[in-house]
């Protein structure tokens, strides 16, 4: 599933904004935001999409071999094998952590469903329920993890209920007092607030 989501997002992300210039957000470069600054071999903003296929398949590799390399050893494997759940459960657990600032830095919950967030916390409740009162043992990693991500989730909720789904606010960004100063009419052409138009001439399309 979580391919099948990575194929709809690289079909239908926005093009480039001209041919040989920065690829459109959500996969360009951006200087500003936390999660939006260049990375280290532009990793995870590559332009073409051959390149996320390429680190899934030596991603999928390089556990292959640790597997069999490692499974033998029986004095180290439990430390790796201990190693890659933990890290497993981290990235799970900070997965709400990138749409919560991008809300911040956009004052609004625009594009995020509901209903994603209503499945993300009946989810939780579920787990928390299962984990505090399963009769088996739960280790603590799970439980830890598990707290983090449901209190991440619920802020997201105050944040949808805080924001809502209105237009994007350009928070700190160099075109937010131009978009301050600015009103669209219905015909979708933008101008200046409270400018006057001429008397009997309509609005054309620029």
């Amino acid at each position: 599933m979580q391919l099948v989501l990575l194929k709809v997002a690289l079909d239908h992300r926005p093009a480039p904004s001209s041919k040989g210039g920065d690829a459109a957000t959500p996969f360009s470069r951006a200087a500003d935001g936390i999660f939006e600054r260049p990375r280290p071999y532009s990793f995870w903003q590559w332009r073409s999409p051959k390149p996320y296929w390429q680190f899934l398949l030596y991603l999928f590799i390089f556990l292959t071999i640790g597997e069999l390399v490692l499974a033998p050893m029986r004095t180290l494997y439990p430390t790796y094998s201990s190693f890659i759940g933990y890290l497993g459960l981290a990235i799970e657990a900070i997965l709400p952590l990138p749409q919560i600032f991008a809300n911040a830095r956009s004052q609004s919950c625009k594009g995020f469903r509901l209903s994603v967030l209503g499945s993300w916390l009946v989810g939780d409740s579920m787990k928390m329920f299962w984990f505090f009162t399963s009769p088996t043992q739960i280790p603590w990693a799970f439980k830890l993890c598990g707290i983090f991500q449901a209190c991440c989730d619920a802020f997201l909720g105050v944040q949808y209920w805080m924001y809502g789904s209105g237009e994007t606010v350009l928070k700190d960004h160099h075109l937010a007092p131009w978009s301050a100063g600015m009103e669209k009419p219905a015909n979708g052409t933008w101008r200046p607030v409270g400018q006057r138009r001429p008397s009997g001439l309509a609005e054309k399309e620029i």
